[in-house]
């Protein structure tokens, strides 16, 4: 079992943490993008009434309940793509939302994608949009699927806090920022 699936097979808090400063890459048409991950928020599953899992499985958040390691992406708002690692035991229906990061490789194709070349990975809407990630990419694996998250955590300060963008269960210090060294 890989380094990967074994964080994410485990607590949902301390997946999302363990995810911090890793590789998140995509190669999406043709292109390989990049970023350092800086910013995730965990959901529990169907005991966090914050969680899109928290009334059971449904059509749109069955990925949720596969196996860690799948990539879980939903709309938000019927507007951006969103992004999340699904963590726990298959059924349990617990990810991280990958919230943001620092673009590392293919910085022009991000841009291209963006339209901009500021804010291009600081939110988790900018993020999938940067890497190219939309709902064709649910389900996939984030171990050899063509969004991946690779390699071993940078370095630097993590910072935790409530989770933001949300109406329950808002005392769950769950977000998850790095400050790089």
């Amino acid at each position: 079992m890989s380094d990967l699936l074994r964080l994410l097979g485990g607590d949902v808090a301390a997946a999302a943490r363990g995810l911090l400063g890793r590789t998140l890459i995509s190669e999406i048409e043709g292109a390989s993008s990049a970023v350092v991950l800086t910013e995730v928020e965990a959901y529990g599953g169907e005991d966090d009434p914050a969680s899109h899992s928290f009334r059971g499985r449904t059509a749109r958040n069955a990925a949720m309940f596969g196996p860690p390691g799948m990539l879980y992406v939903y709309r938000s708002y019927g507007i951006h793509w969103c992004l999340n690692a699904v963590t726990g035991p298959e059924g349990r229906g617990s990810a991280v939302l990958l919230r943001g990061g620092i673009p590392i490789g293919g910085i022009e194709q991000m841009e291209q994608r963006r339209g901009r070349s500021d804010h291009v990975a600081d939110g988790p809407g900018r993020l999938a949009q940067a890497l190219g990630v939309t709902g064709d990419h649910n389900g996939a694996s984030l171990s050899v699927g063509p969004v991946r998250i690779e390699g071993v955590p940078a370095r630097g300060k993590i910072t935790v806090g409530p989770r933001v963008g949300i109406s329950r269960a808002t005392d769950r210090p769950w977000r998850f920022l790095l400050e790089l060294v």
